[in-house]
This record gives structure tokens, sequence and C-alpha cells, in this order.
């Protein structure tokens, strides 16, 4: 069990554990995870983690579809930052306890402000990484949100 599912458990929320064996050659692992599990990428979330203002230590969370871009602009003033920048992964890993790729936004070391993007609200379920590649964990959106303390807010440009 990881923190994440752990998480999930004791605070007794539906949920859903995912798991497939990770290809250490592919490009993006967001969408390795959502080709992987069959879900389309607009109902699987990819977690990042942004520094503010030119602070390296200084850390929040996006969680945004897996076949977005994070818009920091969006993400900054999300965060009510001057400007914000993708957080160093070494840092990252330290901050939350989960490695690159298998970042979960649950059950971090740390909490850190947390910002989940509006297009969540639009799903029944939606998956999030479960605390390291190949596993990932399907929940409602309200949960994720209230297990992570988050704030739904625009975070993407959306695409023409």
């Amino acid at each position: 069990m990881t923190p994440a599912i752990n998480l999930a458990r004791k605070k007794k929320i539906s949920y859903t554990i995912h798991q497939y064996e990770h290809d250490p050659n592919h490009s993006s692992y967001g969408l390795e995870a959502a080709e992987a599990i069959g879900q389309s990428p607009e109902k699987v979330f990819k977690t990042l983690l942004f520094s503010l203002n030119g602070e390296p230590r200084t850390l929040a969370v996006a969680i945004i579809p897996v076949d977005q871009k994070l818009n920091l602009k969006l993400a900054a003033k999300a965060a009510g930052a001057k400007k914000a920048e993708m957080a160093n992964p070494d840092i990252a890993q330290k901050t939350t306890g989960y490695i690159v790729g298998g970042i979960s936004p649950l059950g971090q070391k740390k909490a850190l402000p947390t910002f989940i993007h509006i297009s969540a609200k639009e799903q029944e379920t939606v998956c999030v990484s479960a605390g390291k590649r190949g596993l990932e964990i399907e929940l409602a959106p309200q949960d994720l949100a209230g297990l992570t303390r988050g704030t739904f807010t625009q975070l993407c440009l959306e695409e023409a």
C-alpha cells in the first residue's frame, strides 16, 4: 500500500485501484497510464509541482488532464503568486515522498497548496497516480479535492 491508498482507505472514500506494467521507454507517464487502464486522457490527471516567485522550495501542486499542458501564469494566479515555474524534480521528490512519474496528489509528506483543473468537475470520477509508476487511483473529483484540500480552477489554456 502507498500513502495515497492508505489515506483514501482511512478517510473511507470510494475508490478503485488500476495497476499496469510501467514501460520505462514510454514518452509520457500520464498518457501511458490512460492507455494502459483504458481511460480517456480527459479523465486521467497528472500531478505537477511548481515553485512560486523564484523560491525553489516554495511549492504548490497542479492536477491537470494528462493531455494538457500547465499554464504557469494561470498556476501563479491560482496560488496568489507573481510567477511560477516547474519545480526541480529532486526537490519535488523530497517534498512529496514520491518519485517523478509516480507523484500522487494524495498522502504527500508535506501538505502543499493544491489546485485541480476545473475540467475534473465535469467527470464522474478521475484517475490520479496512487503513488508509484504503474498504479492509479480512481475517485470522485470532490473526494480528490477534499483529501488534498484542493481548489478547482483554470490551469490550462484551452486548445483552439
